[in-house]
């Protein structure tokens, strides 16, 4: 005896109804158990999409649509000039020397991928030598 060689016993499946070949076959001459009418009962009903709504029309298509994020953006950290100047005056920045994206990293202003933008907010005591990204107008 091997598996591969088993067998049910006699007697002991039956073989299965086919539907809709007529009212003789036991099962169906007219809807063939699929009760009457409707998208269901109709051939070609396997599975809708998810986002199949049955013509209503669909939730992404009813909601306004808006906006745009640009993948390519560029985006800033802003630096004002009175946080330079609070800096300066805590002594965690240097005016003499000049003011590049190394020393802003290690004054803790800037992480090291960050681009920088120095806007024109506050006063300025003292001329700085500042070398980053972009400056607005203001700050120039």
């Amino acid at each position: 005896m091997n598996l591969s060689t088993l067998k049910p016993a006699k007697g002991a499946t039956r073989r299965n109804k086919r539907l809709g070949r007529g009212v003789g076959s036991g099962k169906g001459g007219h809807s063939s158990t699929r009760g009457n009418k409707g998208q269901k009962s109709r051939t070609g009903n396997r599975r809708m999409p998810s986002w199949f709504e049955g013509g209503q029309m669909p939730l992404q298509r009813r909601v306004p649509k808006f906006g745009f994020r640009n993948p390519n953006r560029v985006s800033y950290k802003v630096l004002n000039l009175a946080q330079l100047e609070a800096h300066i005056e805590r002594k965690t920045l240097d005016a003499e020397a000049p003011i590049t994206l190394e020393v802003l990293i290690e004054a803790g202003l800037i992480k090291k991928n960050d681009r920088v933008k120095i806007l024109g907010d506050g006063e300025l005591t003292t001329a700085l030598n500042i070398e980053v990204h972009a400056f607005s107008k203001s700050a120039e």
